[in-house]
């Protein structure tokens, strides 16, 4: 048994293993297998169903995202020279053949120059067609061959629910087209525009949306446009488990009017209306009307506005308290109620005049 032991501990000593110092190479002449590259394992069969169906929708939809590069004319102030500066970046996507590109409106806010950059790496100068800052979102154009075009395919966002899975294309940091995925992880959120008006009906979700996805698609698992992504939650500005996308529903009405007309038609009634904070310091629930325009929907309805009494005193006039039967307190809150409408749309107005309760009907009118 001793003997046998020594044999075995004279075969360990002499192996070449044995012989190597640890924690140093194993050195030029070492032909074990440690040297050598490891064996591949065989893939599986195939990839998952949801995995295959996921890169079809990321290699279709990526023909249709695009990179856009937001720059201002300066001039140095030592030699007088004027050059683009870079002001920032986003993403957007291509909405028709006739090279029209929906993207955020804060991606080209204050351009003197815009580029946007195709899936097949063409770059394009691009001209702002309308812009509409309230639902932060923005229409340009560049010119060129329709076979160079792939619109997205447009879903619907009233019918999304919250678990639904979800994919988000974008160029985050500049980088080339990327990809996350997640769910719908709510739905009905508000958020500010750059304007300050409320965006109705958000869509919010758990896909990575970071800088430079502004702009870009949220798309459904058939590859269809649910959403824009337009904003994050996170005090550091970089993701944090919430981003925020404007409903297809909304971009899908607004597009083809800042495409027409390069500016959103809006309802409205016709009225100037004060500020909501000086009502607040009146201790007045409800919407002061200021100023009535003079043949207009609200002047024709019999609308009455503030006026200056001959002592030099301002009389009130009516004050909103409900349109449709919905309370409104705010400015905010009104504009809501407008969107829901389109010109010529008849309204039922509540008023309080005199310390009376009135109903009076209104027909809208454009106003912008």
């Amino acid at each position: 048994m001793r003997l046998a032991v020594l044999f075995l501990l004279a075969a360990v000593l002499s192996s070449p293993v044995a012989a190597l110092e640890w924690g140093k190479p194993f050195g030029a002449a070492y032909d074990g297998p440690e040297g050598k590259p490891r064996p591949v394992t065989p893939p599986p069969a195939e990839l998952s169903a949801d995995e295959r169906a996921t890169i079809v929708v990321f290699e279709r939809a990526t023909k249709s995202v695009v990179f856009i590069a937001n720059t201002a004319i300066q001039r140095d102030i030592w030699s007088l020279n004027v050059m683009e500066v870079p002001q920032g970046s986003g993403s957007g996507f291509v909405w028709n053949k006739q090279g029209h590109i929906v993207t955020n409106f804060h991606v080209i806010y204050g351009a003197d120059a815009i580029k946007v950059t195709l899936a097949d790496r063409s770059e394009h100068q691009a001209r702002l067609v309308g812009a509409d800052p309230d639902h932060d979102l923005a229409v340009l154009q560049i010119q060129v061959p329709e076979s160079q075009l792939e619109p997205l395919a447009i879903g619907s966002s009233n019918d999304l629910r919250v678990g639904q899975k979800v994919l988000a294309i974008g160029n985050p940091f500049g980088l080339d087209h990327s990809l996350t995925t997640g769910v719908v992880s709510a739905l009905g959120r508000t958020i500010k525009s750059m304007s300050n008006r409320t965006i109705e009906g958000v869509i919010q979700t758990d896909a990575a949306i970071n800088p430079g996805n502004s702009g870009g698609p949220l798309l459904d698992s058939s590859g269809r446009l649910i959403g824009v992504n337009t904003q994050i939650v996170s005090p550091s500005g970089a993701y944090a488990g919430i981003g925020f996308a404007v409903p297809v529903d909304t971009v899908n009405r607004i597009v083809p009017e800042l495409i027409k007309y390069g500016k959103l038609i809006r309802p409205g009634l016709g009225v100037s209306l004060v500020p909501d904070s000086m009502a607040r310091r009146w201790g007045i629930k409800g919407l002061i009307i200021g100023k009535v325009a003079r043949g207009g929907s609200a002047d024709r309805a019999g609308l009455r506005g503030a006026r200056e009494t001959a002592t030099g005193r301002i009389e009130l006039g009516d004050i909103i308290l409900a349109v449709d039967g919905k309370a409104v307190d705010t400015v905010d809150e009104l504009m809501d109620i407008m969107e829901k409408h389109r010109v010529g749309d008849r309204v039922t107005v509540e008023v309080l005049r005199n310390n009376k309760r009135q109903t009076i009907e209104v027909v809208l009118q454009a106003v912008n």
